[in-house]
Order: structure tokens, then C-alpha cells, then sequence
């Protein structure tokens, strides 16, 4: 279940809350824009595959958790925005002072990733259920904002994509999207570069709204 499957059923894209690091939970505020009983409708979202619980809050939000939160990485592709944003960081420094090199850089390491891992025969079938680390969990956690982010009037591309891409740096860093040493390529590691690919894509989205071409190099 994604979030934008859930977005055609509740009207909007529902928002992730929490970290996701044991459980992933998005929030909706479906039942009051819609002025429908939230009880019945949170039943109706339990008969759905792919939901693992639904709750009701006091304040009639729906908080619903998927089973797996991964999924939504194969619902990612390329968006171009429309034109006319402008950038609010500068090219210098190039350090990890600057946020906009950090964005950079994440869309260069997301993209190295699908070069690199077709040079080392990483590939198969998706499956999002492997991705379970919580580095991984930190990445699908910023990248289930995307769509609630495009629904919105005011996007905060540039806080968004900031916040994806240090997530995206340490997933690089500290759970490998491919094979170290003399390590096979596994099923893990094709999710993790498919996973590398969506973040390439929301990057890549984000920069373009902000008035940037997405740097293949550095």
C-alpha cells in the first residue's frame, strides 16, 4: 500500500508521522474533510491489502500503518515540475556546510548507484519487504512526504530534499546499496538500489522545482 494508493481512497495523500523505525504510520484527516464517521472508514481501510492496522484518534485523524512501507518505492518514477522556482543555495562551498551541496551530491551518489550496480550484475526482482534496516526505514520515511509535498501549495522543496538527501548519505554509507569485497550481489541489494533510483528521481523533482538541473557529477 502507498500513499498515493491511499490518496485516491481518503481524497488526499496521507502525511507519514513518527520515524518508521518500528512502525510505519501515515496520519489523514480524511474523515473530517469528507465529514465521514471515522470508525467506518477506518474500517474500510482495514479490508484493504497491505494495511496493517488502522487507528482512530480522539481528534478523529486516522493513523494507518502499512505493512510494507517499501512498497512505495515502486511507485516513484520521474516528475518534472513546472518551471520558475529559484534556488536558495549557493554552488560554494562544496563542503557538508552547504545544504545545497549536500542535495547535490546525494543526487550523484543515487545515480552512481544504478551505474555501478549494473557494472556489478545487482539486480531481480523488487522486494520491498527487505527493506527493514532502519537506515532504509529513515529513507522511506522521507520519501513517503513526496506526494503529500506535491499536494500541497507551499512544498518546502528545499527543506524536503534536504532532509531526504542526509537521510540518502547515511543509507550510502552505512547500509551499502551493493556488494563490498568479494560480497555476491543479493536480493537486498537490488531493493536497496531500486530504492537509490526513487531517491534520484524526488531529488531530482525537488532541484527542478527549485530552479536546478539535477548534477549527474560533481
Amino acid at each position: 500500500m502507498t500513499p498515493g494508493h491511499l490518496g485516491e481512497i481518503l481524497g488526499l495523500p496521507p502525511v507519514p508521522q513518527g520515524t518508521w523505525a518500528e512502525e510505519a504510520v501515515y496520519v489523514s484527516s480524511a474523515a473530517l474533510r469528507l465529514r465521514r464517521e471515522p470508525g467506518e472508514l477506518a474500517d474500510r481501510l482495514r479490508g484493504l491489502p497491505g494495511i496493517a492496522d488502522v487507528r482512530v484518534r480522539a481528534d478523529a485523524f486516522l493513523e494507518i500503518a502499512v505493512a510494507v512501507p517499501g512498497e512505495l518505492v515502486a511507485a516513484i518514477g520521474p516528475v518534472v515540475p513546472p518551471a520558475g522556482g529559484v534556488s536558495p543555495w549557493a554552488d560554494a562551498p562544496r563542503t557538508w556546510g552547504n545544504p545545497g551541496f549536500v542535495v547535490r551530491y546525494a543526487h550523484v551518489r543515487a545515480v552512481a548507484v544504478q551505474r555501478w550496480a549494473a557494472e556489478l550484475g545487482v539486480g531481480g526482482r523488487f522486494r520491498p519487504e527487505l527493506l527493514t534496516d532502519p537506515l532504509d526505514r529513515a529513507v522511506l520515511r522521507s520519501l513517503a512526504e513526496v506526494d503529500s509535498r506535491r499536494a500541497s501549495r507551499d512544498p518546502g522543496w528545499a527543506a524536503y530534499t534536504e532532509q531526504l538527501a542526509l537521510a540518502y548519505h547515511d543509507a550510502f554509507e552505512r547500509a551499502p546499496a551493493l556488494p563490498v569485497g568479494d560480497e555476491e550481489p543479493s536480493a537486498l541489494h537490488a531493493a536497496r538500489v531500486r530504492q537509490a533510483g526513487a531517491v534520484r528521481d524526488v531529488l531530482a523533482e525537488g532541484l527542478a522545482a527549485l530552479g536546478e538541473t539535477a548534477p549527474d557529477v560533481l
